[in-house]
């Protein structure tokens, strides 16, 4: 072959290019080009991915049988300003492309700092460089001239021919016989599309060609190539239309000719039939590119150790023992044995800066009161990384495995993630900053793709489609993975005929049910619905779903990494391209790797992850509310592992908020379990997962008695006891593995990694040594063979014990402040949701349940977040109020500091003006916040004057107050009352409230009833007819499954309805519905089917009261006698609603009033009567007339009065001291 495509761009030309590197590739080896270049724009954020495919290509047996490898050339198409970089104003706007093109590694180390510089020096809508940086770093790169977009040929088009061979001989001077003239032909076959580039290219290539012979210079002929197939051209059109926001019907949008793809030998010869050397040259220039690997050894940064101690590995030796004389007081030699195994695989391996650098920036976030995690994932297998404070779980203690998180046997970087608490997280990126130099330090950038969803909504809005087409298009993609039953051939386990009592394996046709992603490749394959639109009979439908199909999957736009940050031991441009961000905090531009995170480590960065773990800032801010409310301070670390109230807390599952521990699932099994041991919530924190859930009841059970603990092997209750002989952990198939067949430690995790991956070939390997190991050290080879294949069954789900005992340990502590400080922990957690009023109604929830008072919001005593009084009772922040916003609060409670505000007119004439608009204020008040300056809130509502409401008149009025401030101010009448406005007055007290509607305000605002409830006017009812609250169905139901006396038992609740959801069932095309329902306690679904739909859906409208009437009974009917039925769960079944209001009216008979005699005087029965003619009503009213001295009574029912029993009367009745019973 004698071509070479030099000019390339993929889809990391963001928006522009629109093929994979993997597809662009797979197209030059199908061609049989023995090279091929990538050249984004002004970026190289594709090349590693690049280099790496084509390395694996290279090292296949498909290039090895062959014998054809391909040469990546590394490149960028970079923006070059026509002035100097640095000058960023409208005159200095414009930029020049060029192509360049790495010899070697030199080369590629020019070109990185070409590319990091244009993003950092010279970033002004394009990362820019300019001819001095040109001048600088040019060595080993090749230069060609670039499309019509280039200087030269720019300057053609403009006429000035001399200016552009002036621009020829500078790149000829500079790059030498490395620079050559590019010439490109795009001639569109499709209607519409640019002639004009065609024609602008024709008389530059005549140019070019003429200029070239004068100054001896070579031309390539390039493609510009933008996608990967001619087919593709449409597709790639359409996502131009993206990148201009233009509809694709726009007659003066930016089009492509459409021949930009990537084209054979052939057809670029047939392109320049008089000039084949231009097609022969781009041979010349792969043939002068070396073959060099930009993968690199470790690279890490070299720590700044004191000058007492000669290298790393004794300053590491040092801290470690110093670390450990605290963690381990009473050294043993098996400690000691550890930690020396350990420090000479890290000095082996060549890790001790990266130990040094990771303890010094932990030390360094304790120092600034930053919270540190006790470590995540393998790491805490290390009892270095425990001795010095990296970690904070006990390895030997929990038997944990350094080689899990370091394989002697094969070296590769240490992987310790560290959680901070998410506020304090940043400023550990400022201190690594601070101590290496920003130029050490970078970001991870990450890259955003178009998904299924917006790749529809995308294409439907540049076609024009109606937005309600577009978004019933994209409802179409489901919005998780779904599952389809395919056929498929399957090695099958069965009784072989011929040999009873043995199996065989035969080969047979099975269906399967597989999970496939929501890709619009799924949904054209598998969903008839979608498949169906793809026909749809209107072209626009059809090709909206078409071209989102093809550009599905195309990279977007950048992102920063949450988390990633690099710490390289130089400048970071020596190794790797970087780019810029802002950022979000400080607003500041910082550095971002132009390579991805899961690259870093192959080209020898340091890629640490600091991860912001929310937990963290709970446990945190809980532990100052604790100080604040109680005055206790205690080290959270130090808490006691055996506290029999935090297991309590575990055991009955009251686990909302408690880290890792709060699904419905897992509150279920915890009951079940009753866990009363720290291992007991490691082993629950690893089992509760797709895949080992299946091992939870067994766990359950052999805990608790009900099935045998066994071990197939005497020697295996050493690492099993722990968990009632079930393997949980990923280490103890390792240990196992060691004990059992002597296997290394550095085999024992090659099985744990090959297994967890099915790696078939190495586990074949491996599963040899374990029968000769095992067989060797006298275990029976039928035994191993059982043991083996329980491994490779669970081996697959098992998890990492390190990271499962370290999120155990502080899920542990959030439960021990739960048990030990419910308030202060309830509000640090609803502090954490500041903003998030769903999340916030989530945790109200749990106050109820667990009976901790919330106090609404106040003006005088809330501050932003969620705060503990002396009395117990949490405050509202706040910052908590739906649509109050964080600048509003700051600013009140700056305010506030000058002293408490004494009423509403002295709050509206202390907060400056723009502070409070009429939505704001009207969400203070229907939240409650001003409750304690003496208004009632529905006075607020209330015309006033000629304004709609009070509140009217009072922004006025604070705006008058305000202007007069601000006019009179250095006026020798600035203090005199004569020239404040008048304050408003207060409206009188409506006749007829609302109650509903504040109520429902309030609760929107806030998240929950806080001064009244819906059920508050139905208190009798409830006393007197429900007999359990809400949060007792599900533990009766639970009970039912051990208690059978509970099956049958007769079970009513009350409650508010505040959600409604109608449905038709898709299946019987009947209706149905699903409803909550809220009482003083909590909230509860239920849904009614069928009948019960019919009779009761009427009763459960939103906003209604009912009591709901039901039975402890099985979910289904089975037939008693039927043996192979199995008994179905138990459940609440619902047998009868009323509205409360007309309970009752129903079912109380009477109410009986005892009346001594000496009570009456004319005041008392006036009285009386005036309340019974208050509560008339259907319900009959007797008299108990009772003579105290005699003791004589007589009963009467009374003809003239009926009442309405409801807890108004009652009260009434109880104040004046009238005793009653009512008779049901």
């Amino acid at each position: 072959m004698s071509f070479v495509h030099l000019h390339l761009h993929t889809q990391y030309s963001i928006l522009d290019g629109a093929a994979s590197v993997q597809k662009l590739i797979d197209k030059a080896i199908a061609y049989g080009h023995p090279a091929i270049s990538i050249t984004d724009h002004g970026n190289m954020f594709g090349v590693k991915e690049f280099f790496t495919y084509i390395k694996k290509y290279n090292k296949s047996d498909k290039a090895k049988e062959t014998g054809r490898a391909i040469k990546p050339i590394i490149g960028c198409e970079v923006y070059v300003a026509k002035a100097d970089r640095k000058l960023k104003d409208k005159d200095h706007k414009g930029y020049y492309h060029l192509i360049l093109l790495a010899k070697n590694m030199n080369g590629y180390h020019n070109l990185m700092r070409l590319v990091s510089l244009g993003h950092i020096e010279g970033y002004y809508y394009k990362p820019r460089i300019d001819h001095e940086l040109l001048a600088k770093y040019h060595e080993d790169l090749i230069c060609c001239s670039a499309c019509i977009a280039g200087e030269v040929p720019r300057l053609i088009l403009e006429g000035d021919i001399s200016k552009a061979e002036e621009a020829v001989k500078w790149h000829r001077k500079l790059f030498g016989e490395d620079y050559y003239l590019e010439v490109q032909l795009h001639k569109t076959e499709v209607p519409g599309q640019s002639l004009e580039v065609y024609e602008r290219q024709s008389v530059v290539n005549e140019h070019i060609f003429r200029i070239a012979e004068k100054y001896g210079i070579k031309v390539v002929a390039t493609n510009d190539v933008h996608f990967a197939d001619k087919e593709d051209g449409p597709a790639h059109d359409r996502l131009i239309c993206l990148t201009t926001n233009a509809d694709y019907n726009d007659p003066d949008r930016l089009r492509y000719t459409q021949q930009e793809y990537f084209k054979s030998e052939a057809e670029m010869a047939a392109l320049f039939p008089d000039h084949p050397e231009a097609i022969a040259n781009t041979l010349e220039v792969a043939g002068k590119v070396e073959y060099y690997d930009i993968d690199s050894g470790h690279i890490l940064p070299i720590f700044p150790i004191p000058e007492e101690f000669p290298n790393s590995d004794d300053y590491l030796r040092h801290l470690t023992y110093k670390g450990a004389e605290k963690r381990y007081p009473e050294m043993t030699d098996d400690v000691r044995e550890r930690i020396d195994f350990e420090l000479e695989t890290i000095k082996r391996m060549g890790f001790p800066d990266y130990f040094l650098i990771v303890q010094d920036f932990i030390k360094g976030a304790r120092n600034m009161g930053v919270s540190v995690g006790p470590g995540r994932g393998s790491a805490a297998g290390s009892a270095v990384a425990y001795c010095l404070g990296i970690t904070n779980v006990d390895p030997i203690k929990y038997q944990l495995l350094f080689e899990r998180f370091l394989n002697p046997d094969r070296i590769s970087m240490p992987d310790i993630d560290i959680d901070f608490d998410d506020d304090g997280r940043y400023k550990v990126f400022r201190y690594v900053e601070e101590k290496y130099g920003k130029d050490h330090i970078s970001h991870v950038v990450t890259f955003g793709t178009m998904a299924a969803k917006s790749a529809i909504k995308d294409i439907a809005r540049i076609h024009q489609l109606p937005l309600a087409e577009s978004n019933r298009l994209a409802k179409l993609v489901p919005d998780k993975p779904f599952d389809v039953v395919e056929t498929v051939e399957k090695d099958v386990e069965e009784d072989d005929p011929q040999h009873p009592g043995e199996k065989r394996t035969v080969r047979k046709t099975v269906k399967e049910t597989k999970s496939k992603k929501p890709t619009l490749a799924n949904c054209v394959r598998y969903l008839d619905e979608f498949k169906a639109e793809m026909n749809n009979p209107d072209p626009l439908v059809r090709d909206t779903l078409k071209y989102a199909v093809q550009l599905e999957g195309t990279v977007r736009q950048t992102g920063v990494h949450a988390c990633a940050l690099i710490i390289g031991r130089d400048n970071l441009t020596k190794y790797i391209p970087i780019s810029i961000a802002q950022d979000k905090d400080t607003g500041e531009d910082v550095w971002v790797s132009q390579y991805e995170g899961s690259f870093i480590e192959e080209v020898g960065m340091l890629k640490m992850d600091f991860l912001g773990l929310k937990t963290l800032s709970i446990i945190k801010e809980c532990l100052s509310n604790i100080k604040k409310s109680k005055g206790i301070e205690f080290d959270i670390e130090q808490i006691p592992i055996d506290d029999e109230e935090t297991y309590r807390l575990y055991s009955r599952g009251d686990t909302t908020s408690v880290f890792q521990f709060e699904s419905p699932g897992m509150k279920k099994w915890l009951k079940e379990l009753v866990p009363n041991r720290f291992e007991d919530l490691i082993a629950m924190n690893a089992l509760y997962r797709p895949g080992p859930m299946d091992y939870i009841p067994s766990f359950v059970a052999r805990k608790h008695g009900r099935e045998p603990i066994s071990y197939d092997l005497p020697d295996m209750e050493e690492f099993l006891q722990d968990t009632y002989g079930v393997t949980v952990y990923q280490e103890q198939v390792m240990l196992l593995s060691q004990k059992l067949a002597g296997f290394t430690k550095g085999q024992a995790d090659k099985l744990r990694k090959a297994m967890g991956k099915k790696q078939i070939a190495v586990m074949n390997e491996l599963y040899g040594l374990f029968i000769s190991g095992g067989t060797a050290k006298g275990h029976p080879e039928e035994t191993l063979n059982k043991i083996w294949k329980d491994w490779e069954k669970f081996a697959q789900y098992a998890f990492n014990k390190s990271h499962a005992t370290c999120y155990a340990w502080v899920s542990y502590q959030t439960a021990y402040l739960k048990a030990h400080y419910p308030a202060e922990f309830q509000a640090a957690n609803l502090s954490k949701q500041l903003g998030n009023i769903d999340e916030i109604k989530k945790i109200m929830e749990d106050c109820k349940l667990s009976r901790i008072p919330v106090l609404g919001p106040d003006i005088n005593e809330s501050e932003t977040r969620f705060t503990v009084n002396k009395d117990g009772a949490v405050r509202f922040g706040l910052g908590g109020v739906k649509g109050f916003g964080e600048k509003a609060v700051e600013m009140i409670l700056k305010e506030r500091e000058n002293g408490a505000f004494k009423d509403i007119y002295d709050f509206m004439e202390r907060i400056p003006r723009g502070i409070l608009n009429r939505k704001t204020f009207e969400y203070l008040l229907l939240s409650g916040t001003f409750d304690s300056l003496g208004i009632n809130r529905a006075q607020y509502l209330v015309p006033s004057g000629k304004d709609e409401c009070f509140i009217d008149s009072l922004l006025k009025y604070a705006d008058l107050y305000k202007r007069g401030e601000e006019a009179n101010i250095g006026s020798i009448f600035g203090d005199s009352d004569e020239i404040k406005p008048m304050r408003p007055p207060v409206p009188a007290m409506p006749r007829d409230t609302n109650e509903d509607y504040f109520r429902n305000m309030e609760k929107e605002l806030v998240g929950m009833y806080l001064s009244s409830h819906p059920l508050d006017r139905y208190a009798f009812e409830v006393r007197q007819f429900a007999s359990h609250n809400l949060g007792e169905i599900d533990r009766l139901v639970e009970d039912s499954r051990n208690d059978p006396k509970i099956e049958g038992k007769d079970v009513s609740v009350a409650g508010y309805v505040t959600s409604f959801t109608g449905m038709v069932s898709s299946a019987s095309n009947k209706p149905w519905c699903k409803f909550v329902i809220e009482d003083f306690d909590g909230s509860k679904e239920f849904a009614l089917f069928g009948k019960e739909y019919e009779a009761f859906a009427s009763k459960v409208q939103l906003h209604n009261t009912v009591l709901i009437e039901g039975v402890i009974a099985p979910r289904y009917y089975v037939n008693p006698k039927d043996p192979k039925a199995q008994k179905p769960e138990n459940t609440f079944k619902i047998k009868k609603i009323s509205l409360l209001g007309n309970v009752s009216e129903e079912r109380v008979k009477s109410l009986m009033l005892e009346v001594a005699t000496d009570m009456i005087t004319p005041e008392f029965r006036k009285e009386l009567v005036s309340v019974l003619k208050k509560h008339k009503g259907k319900n009959r009213l007797s008299l108990k007339l009772v003579d105290r001295e005699s003791k004589f009574m007589v009963d009467f029912f009374s003809k003239k009065y009926t009442v309405s029993v409801d807890m108004f009367l009652l009260e009434e009745l109880r104040k004046m001291s009238v005793p009653y019973n009512v008779i049901v």
